[in-house]
């Protein structure tokens, strides 16, 4: 929704302004990273000139680390800003997944270039035309994210920010 990336745009530029921040970490609320864009919202004017691809590509260029805290779910648009991230933690019962192709429309936030170039074209693809979710078990071995805990996401995603 727009009040997400709004706060997302102005979190990451403060944190990028402001040099006594080291790293940034991205998390959901309520035991969830992201379910993905309001899908109300794709039929509406984007009046503001922000838009999910411009949030995901500012969290690549940050020039301090960013790292996504993944509890609950991370799909469709949800998956594509931890894509943006640098990092990726994910608790052992999350699930990510590109659903948009079960309801005939593609990633738009650039998931179907950063998603090939982290985990390889045929895991991608199988990713990105069947709309599966996968466990975390599985996004560690394919190398979408960098560590699974059973702990709290938050606190190991903090942990890994202030190591690199």
């Amino acid at each position: 929704s727009l009040p997400v990336l709004q706060a997302l745009e102005d979190g990451l530029k403060q944190a990028d302004a402001d040099p006594s921040v080291k790293a940034v970490m991205i998390c959901g609320e309520n035991g969830k990273f992201s379910a993905g864009a309001d899908i109300r919202g794709f039929s509406s004017p984007n009046r503001h000139g922000i838009t999910l691809p411009s949030i995901v590509s500012l969290i690549e260029s940050s020039e301090k680390p960013v790292v996504a805290a993944i509890e609950g779910v991370a799909l469709g648009g949800g998956l594509e800003v931890a894509l943006g991230c640098h990092y990726r933690i994910a608790h052992v019962k999350a699930r990510m997944g590109l659903p948009e192709v079960t309801i005939g429309l593609l990633p738009g936030a650039e998931g179907t270039q950063r998603l090939p170039r982290l985990i390889g074209v045929p895991a991608a693809l199988d990713m990105i035309t069947t709309g599966k979710h996968i466990p975390a078990t599985e996004a560690l071995k394919l190398g979408l994210v960098d560590e699974i805990v059973e702990e709290n996401t938050t606190e190991a995603a903090i942990r890994l920010a202030n190591k690199v």
